[in-house]
């Protein structure tokens, strides 16, 4: 069997080194980004369970924003609308990219990962209403809370347990990731839209078509494009729509590479990566940390508050869905594809490395806390039980899978070294396939929104 054979029926096969360079850098971003979130996550609940806790719920449900224009929301929904739609602007940027010059554009490569992000979520949401099936009132509204994977907080354990991590499985990860974030930008804007206004909704079009106009232009002013940003969101807003769709809706108005005019997919990064190279710190250093800290502040009441918490038919839906649920869908829908397409694990890895990446899969942290406010109101009893199920199942995957990426450790190792051997000393390791070529975009104007 030929190299070429071999490469392409691997489930975690190597990424060219340009491409494999550049995810590293994003997940660097991102790992200083979770250790953020998780002290953010951290301080929240310490305060919310201290003598001063009224302090932080006064904080949390202040109130500010002019009320002419239905702005007037209070400091956390400020975080979850706002600060997650710059979030969400980075996911739409990346799932972009991702389409038009990453994995997701080739059907082979593709298939696994879309396969276990999908997995990865019809498993839990089922679990989740077999198990609060009865429980009353508003339960089955969390359905889609254990269906996302927080990639800052996953890479935050893998900075601990998995330094050394093959390139492949990493990619792989946020492959992953990027697909999930897709579907719960999908989800929130289907399933948790209510109270519908068309016309705002067709208002918020023009300054995104705007906005996409300058931005296939390559024009970069700042003092342009943010007002246009600022105001689609608003219009999304006023509309019902989760207002960090909007987010997701300018990011794909990006262009991915650059047109033959600027000088072709060799002149340098698109618009899309500056942006992202930009925007991302503010997401990963501010918006994701800060929404963390205003979210993740449930107030447990020792030990038999969390009794009754874990216990809640709800709480126990979305715990069972994060530890096992997940794990169970990306894993049986990486095995139907591996099976289809006669697929195995690139040499040295085994299927042990896919159940870590699994478990990995049920930390859902920034994503799910989001979808329990939009499911049963920000504060209610409820959605205090959601926080506190996903806090704790996100705490037990990100364990188990320390146990078992532990376990692999010394695998990983060896990888890692004969993924750093550079005998011609070109600058790329000898194992990295060669460059691909790149997808070109001979629009010369911006009527090929690449």
């Amino acid at each position: 069997m030929t190299n070429a054979t071999r490469r392409r029926s691997s489930l975690f096969a190597r990424r060219s080194w340009g491409e494999t360079s550049r995810i590293s850098a994003i997940l660097r971003r991102e790992t200083v980004g979770g250790a953020l979130l998780l002290g953010g996550a951290l301080i929240a609940l310490v305060w919310s369970n201290s003598p001063w806790s009224g302090a932080y719920q006064t904080l949390r449900d202040t109130t500010v924003g002019p009320a002419a224009l239905h702005l007037d929301l209070s400091v956390a929904t400020w975080a979850a609308d706002g600060l997650l739609a710059v979030f969400f602007f980075v996911a739409g940027l990346e799932l972009k990219r991702e389409f038009v010059a990453g994995d997701l554009r080739d059907p082979r490569r593709a298939a696994v990962p879309v396969a276990a992000a999908v997995g990865g979520v019809i498993v839990p949401a089922v679990l989740y209403a077999l198990i609060a099936a009865g429980a009353g009132g508003d339960a089955g509204r969390g359905w889609a809370i254990p269906t996302a994977t927080d990639i800052a907080f996953a890479l935050a354990v893998l900075a601990v347990v998995g330094r050394f991590l093959p390139s492949a499985l990493r990619t792989f990860l946020l492959t992953l990731a990027v697909v999930d974030d897709l579907l719960a930008i999908m989800i929130i804007a289907v399933f948790y839209t209510s109270n519908l206004s068309v016309a705002p909704l067709l208002g918020a079009l023009l300054p995104l078509a705007a906005f996409g106009l300058l931005v296939q232009r390559r024009i970069r002013s700042w003092w342009l494009l943010l007002p246009l940003a600022a105001l689609t969101w608003v219009l999304v807003h006023e509309s019902g729509v989760h207002a960090t769709v909007a987010g997701v809706l300018l990011a794909f108005t990006v262009p991915v590479v650059r047109s033959a005019a600027a000088g072709g997919p060799d002149a340098g990064p698109g618009l899309a990566e500056h942006f992202e190279h930009r925007v991302r710190p503010i997401s990963a250093g501010i918006a994701v940390p800060v929404f963390a800290f205003l979210s993740a502040g449930v107030t447990v009441g020792g030990l038999a508050g969390l009794a009754t918490a874990l216990t809640d038919r709800v709480a126990v839906g979305i715990a069972v869905g994060l530890v096992v649920g997940k794990p169970i869908g990306i894993l049986t829908a990486t095995w139907l594809v591996s099976r289809f397409t006669r697929a195995d694990p690139d040499e040295g890895l085994n299927w042990l490395d896919a159940l870590g990446l699994a478990l990995l899969g049920g930390i859902g942290f920034t994503v799910s806390l989001l979808i329990g406010e939009l499911a049963f109101g920000l504060g209610s009893a409820r959605d205090d039980h959601a926080k506190v199920a996903v806090l704790a199942g996100s705490l037990l995957s990100a364990l188990l899978a320390s146990v078992v990426l532990r376990a692999r450790s010394r695998v990983y190792r060896r990888v890692h070294e004969a993924e750093s051997v550079d005998l011609d000393r070109d600058g790329v390791p000898d194992v990295f396939q060669p460059e691909p070529p790149r997808p070109a975009d001979t629009g010369d104007g911006p009527s090929v929104p690449r």
